[in-house]
């Protein structure tokens, strides 16, 4: 593994891990969703150029990310580029971030003074990671890439 694949975040299964067929990493994937995730995993459209597709709206933050997922089963990997828009500034941002959004409130505490409390916390890590894991485990390799899938 070179230094751009260490930039984009790419990273393979261990040694002697059985890779699963494409099918059953799509349905790994997808079993991601669930009530306690912040984010969707769904279908790619034609016009997002994608297999899979995680996205995450932040309503207080006006921010969105994605990260758009092919699966390349004769290599055996996962190519993905990440996104991020952000509504308040227009900004477009694309590759792996670790960029983490906060916003804060200030109240009373117990002792009658005032103190700054996180009212919002948005790591993009928390929504690539748990999919990395998910393609590693499934013995397929996490290939990071920066313009095309």
């Amino acid at each position: 593994m070179g230094l751009f694949d260490r930039l984009t975040g790419t990273s393979g299964p261990r040694a002697g891990a059985a890779p699963l067929s494409a099918a059953a990493v799509r349905t790994v994937l997808l079993a991601i969703n669930g009530p306690g995730v912040p984010y969707a995993v769904r279908e790619g459209t034609p016009g997002e150029r994608a297999d899979l597709v995680a996205e995450w709206h932040v309503r207080g933050l006006d921010l969105r990310l994605r990260t758009r997922m092919r699966l390349v089963p004769a290599r055996r990997e996962v190519r993905a580029v990440d996104e991020q828009w952000d509504g308040v500034t227009r900004e477009y941002g694309r590759g792996p971030t670790t960029t983490v959004s906060r916003q804060w409130t200030y109240e009373r505490g117990p002792d009658g003074r005032r103190r700054r409390v996180e009212t919002l916390r948005v790591d993009p890590r928390e929504m690539r990671n748990p999919l990395r894991a998910a393609v590693i485990g499934a013995g397929w390799t996490w290939r990071g890439v920066l313009f095309r899938l």
